[in-house]
């Protein structure tokens, strides 16, 4: 290096400077107008201005520290090293900015077709490690490392890597196939055929996690859950019909049983929430039992949680309604015949 006068210096520092200062305007300015998009209908806006504001400070202040390289008398070698370095920089600022960008793109883009706030966190960490892959090469690239070798190498170990990671790999390409089918999705309520019955919280690279209704979490690895029987209530919609079981006496006269029950079974779906409004309920009789004539009372959901409070409000007032009507909902009666002489004897299970 030559000899500096002041003047470059002072050059050389107002040059950075006024990258630091263009860098905190300019990211201001887009965090601002990021808010403003997220307001519109189209995500597009909102990424590409959060996606400049991420890098806006990092590339002004590396323009800002270029600029007070040139202004400075610097050896040749020195400053093609420090300008490759600045080079390097960029790129990586660029690269991570990128893969933030990618992440959140591939965030709002499951939002759109799920229509879940959550989102799938696989397609999110795939997006981000592809874009920080290439930048990783592309820096490598402009410090003059040959990447040929190494794409090389990458791929010789590749083999020896996947042999050794079989159960993780596994695990990541099935849920990529759980989510890629939109079988499930996360939001969904499912039981699997082990019993377990919860919401889709997440599925990432290695497990699926659902939450319990007692809210408890349940973790299975994704091959697991592609291998398993899963019953999907919320696919392909989330109503679903909720079958309560009823049983009248012999004597009961069957039309005006059928008649009070569907008019309660109306005033559940217009009053009980989680009931569809608009639903008409039915029966359909079924088996002669031993103490009763037993039927179904078929109602509806909006999804499967639903179904619970549905049959509480149910059978409270179909009690209520068919103790004012005198219908009779008959307990289990069994009648002994012994043969004359013969001494009774207690019978299991007799009511």
């Amino acid at each position: 290096m030559g000899s500096v006068s002041a003047r470059q210096l002072v050059v050389a520092a107002i040059g950075v400077g006024a990258g630091i200062a263009a860098g905190v305007v300019l990211r201001a300015l887009f965090r601002r107008l990021t808010v403003r998009a997220a307001r519109t209908a189209w995500v597009g806006d909102e990424l590409l201005f959060d996606f400049l504001g991420s890098i806006a400070f990092g590339l002004c202040l590396v323009a800002g520290m270029w600029s007070a390289v040139l202004s400075l008398p610097l050896h040749a070698h020195v400053h093609h090293s420090l300008t490759r370095a600045l080079f390097a920089i960029a790129i990586a600022v660029v690269t991570w900015g990128g893969a933030r960008a990618a992440g959140h793109a591939t965030s709002s883009f499951a939002k759109l077709r799920s229509g879940m706030a959550q989102s799938a966190t696989i397609f999110v960490n795939i997006a981000r490690f592809v874009v920080l892959s290439v930048g990783l090469l592309v820096l490598l690239d402009s410090l003059g490392v040959s990447i040929a070798p190494l794409l090389t190498a990458l791929g010789v170990g590749g083999l020896a890597v996947a042999l050794a990671l079989q159960d993780t790999l596994s695990n990541l390409f099935a849920g990529v196939h759980i989510l890629a089918s939109k079988k499930v999705q996360p939001g969904d309520f499912v039981s699997l055929e082990g019993g377990q019955q919860g919401y889709v919280v997440d599925t990432n690279w290695r497990n699926t996690v659902i939450r319990e209704l007692p809210n408890n979490l349940v973790i299975v690895p994704n091959a697991k859950l592609a291998a398993s029987v899963v019953t999907n209530y919320h696919r392909p919609e989330r109503e679903l019909s909720v079958l309560v079981q009823v049983g009248v006496d012999y004597d009961s006269d069957l039309d005006d049983v059928e008649r009070i029950t569907i008019e309660v079974g109306r005033d559940v779906m217009a009053d009980v929430a989680g009931g569809v409004r608009g639903h008409e309920p039915f029966i359909r009789y079924h088996t002669f039992g031993e103490s009763s004539i037993d039927f179904s009372v078929i109602l509806r959901g909006i999804e499967f949680t639903d179904q619970y409070l549905i049959t509480h409000e149910f059978i409270k007032r179909l009690h209520r309604r068919y103790r004012a009507e005198g219908i009779t909902i008959p307990f289990p009666i069994r009648t002994i015949v012994a043969a004359e002489g013969a001494p009774a004897r207690p019978v299991a299970g007799s009511a």
